[in-house]
């Protein structure tokens, strides 16, 4: 039997000895998905603040002048979610080109720019800036942590010989964890940065308290992560096979017409996103319950924290329940889209209480969408192509925001010139 020196990824010498050692690995990646949104999540979160410290003498004015008697800023929501996914969109197309460590270093240092820009901002440009800075450091950070991931569905490809079980376990758990890790960057950056605005702390000691997470990536990825490390592959035979069920693609008009297969995961996606960042960024801020204990700008925070709780809920759920019709969460999506629009118009829910259980349920949506999108690409797609599948997909909801945010600005302008409804609570 001849032999061949040929060198491919491997799995690490711990798969061998211990599954329990396999840990280490998914709890870094569940962190490394925090801290990649979290500054994301934060800079929506505070998108009504940051955009009301910069119009104190005009708001009233507008107002009474044109705003009927809602609760309106000049600058939609819509504006901060721009700044925060066109920069996220541009690094995603051109990220894969760079180096992967300087990938991985843009991605620390943008994300605790981003906080410094917006926490010490005087002028509104500087912090639009820090809002693009942070959205470049969560569109690098996806994009590599998620094709990094194809490394280790790699290592259980060419692994399972050594222990069938552990390795089905741990392909399953990578995608789920980080996925898992980004749906929990929603509910604790929504919720922080709510919880320490009650309190009564500025937005500058804000930001840089929440300076704590970009130091932590660093050192889940560097310390943290165990790193792939290469094995021979021994016989001819063995080499062949592999070649055979896991060929690589090679150029540019091969990936190119690759991007058709991927369709099928792409629209759904990007639909549903289009969606709820269309709910989230252009009607969460003219939802207003009168006669509660929270006042507008309160109820677009806890608003969002619930969005976050629903997110976190179903990307972490995708080892208890897996759905592979997509396309029904953009339908649902889209009834959501219905509702919150014609309840900005005409104030026709009598409890803010049922308006946080749709809120949750479009959380929910969005969540479900997004990992089950990605954890049946680990499935479906042979290894050696996840990486550029996933860089590819993971624009999908990027362009769907993307879209979401030009429309909600024009959209969110009208239905401020429209006199407020007087609503019936119970």
């Amino acid at each position: 039997m001849s032999t061949t020196n040929q060198q491919v990824l491997a799995a690490p010498s711990y798969i061998a000895r211990s599954g329990r050692s396999l840990w280490r690995d998914l709890c870094a990646y569940w962190i490394l998905g925090l801290c990649n949104n979290y500054g994301y999540v934060v800079m929506l979160s505070a998108a009504h603040d940051i955009i009301g410290q910069f119009h104190y003498d005009d708001l009233s004015d507008y107002a009474d002048a044109v705003g009927k008697g809602r609760h309106c800023h000049i600058v939609s929501t819509g504006a901060i979610l721009l700044a925060d996914i066109l920069p996220s969109l541009f690094v995603k197309i051109i990220m894969p080109f760079f180096p992967f460590w300087v990938q991985i270093a843009l991605a620390v240092c943008f994300s605790a720019t981003g906080f410094l820009l917006v926490g010490f901002a005087s002028f509104k440009w500087m912090a639009l800036l820090g809002v693009i800075v942070t959205s470049a450091s969560s569109g690098i950070g996806e994009t590599t942590f998620l094709g990094y991931s194809s490394n280790f569905n790699k290592q259980v490809f060419l692994s399972r010989i050594y222990n069938a079980f552990i390795m089905e376990f741990y392909y399953r758990n990578v995608v789920s964890t980080w996925s898992s890790g980004t749906g929990g960057a929603g509910v604790i950056g929504s919720l922080s940065y709510a919880m320490l605005r009650s309190l009564n702390v500025s937005p500058r000691d804000t930001m840089l308290i929440m300076l704590f997470f970009p130091c932590i990536e660093a050192l889940t990825f560097w310390v943290m992560l165990r790193k792939p490390i290469i094995l021979p592959v021994v016989t001819v035979e063995s080499t062949e096979q592999l070649i055979e069920n896991d060929k690589p693609l090679v150029g540019f008009k091969e990936k190119l017409a690759y991007i058709k297969k991927l369709v099928k995961y792409m629209l759904p996606l990007g639909l549903v996103y289009l969606f709820e960042y269309f709910i989230n960024q252009g009607l969460f801020e003219l939802i207003y319950f009168q006669n509660t204990v929270l006042d507008g700008a309160s109820q677009y925070r806890w608003l969002n924290v619930a969005y976050q709780i629903g997110v976190f809920v179903s990307r972490s759920s995708v080892n208890i329940f897996q759905f592979e019709k997509i396309w029904l969460t953009s339908v649902f999506q889209f009834i959501n889209v219905v509702y919150f629009s014609t309840e900005v118009i005409y104030f026709y829910t009598p409890s803010i209480w049922l308006t946080f259980a749709i809120v949750l349920w479009e959380g929910l949506l969005g969540g479900g969408a997004y990992v089950n999108t990605f954890y049946r690409m680990s499935k479906e797609i042979t290894p050696a192509k996840q990486q550029f599948a996933m860089a590819m997909v993971v624009q999908s909801d990027s362009y769907g925001i993307a879209l979401a945010g030009f429309l909600a600005i024009p959209f969110h302008n009208a239905i401020c010139l429209l006199p407020a409804p007087i609503r019936g609570l119970i």
